[in-house]
């Protein structure tokens, strides 16, 4: 069995928060995920003012993010996301090409749940991000 659709045995749609605004990344994102895993749905966010709004008002499995972005910037967003209680559970995976190592303690320090340096290597980047989300999408949440 490859380990990449573990989530076809759940029986659970993935839904993953996509906050990035260069298409590209988009489409290669939905092209990793569409080979790795049979049900999902991709929400995308273009803001962080946009993926505030979609968080308060769907349910996320992921919100995978890129730090750049505007309307909060992505250190505001975190602080945001991670200092609401009905929002500080949902983990948070950032996707960039930086990797500053004093930005990445902050970022840990503010709640995220992991920090991905995108790959130029596109093989290498899909492992990647296959094995974030199959590790996610064993994860049960219970709200109340």
């Amino acid at each position: 069995m490859n380990n990449y659709n573990l989530i076809s045995m759940l029986n659970k749609t993935l839904i993953i928060l996509l906050i990035e605004d260069k298409g590209i990344e988009v489409i290669k994102l939905n092209k990793i995920i569409s080979k790795g895993f049979n049900d999902y749905k991709i929400i995308l966010a273009k803001n962080g003012n946009e993926a505030l709004t979609i968080l308060k008002n769907s349910f996320i499995d992921i919100a995978l993010i890129d730090l750049n972005m505007s309307d909060p910037d992505g250190i505001e967003f975190l602080s945001i996301v991670k200092g609401d209680l009905k929002l500080k559970h949902i983990p948070i995976v950032i996707l960039t090409s930086s990797n500053n190592d004093n930005d990445i303690k902050e970022y840990y320090k503010l709640g995220i749940s992991g920090y991905l340096l995108k790959s130029l290597q596109f093989e290498d980047y899909e492992i990647k991000i296959n094995k974030i989300l199959s590790y996610w999408s064993l994860n049960e949440f219970i709200l109340k």
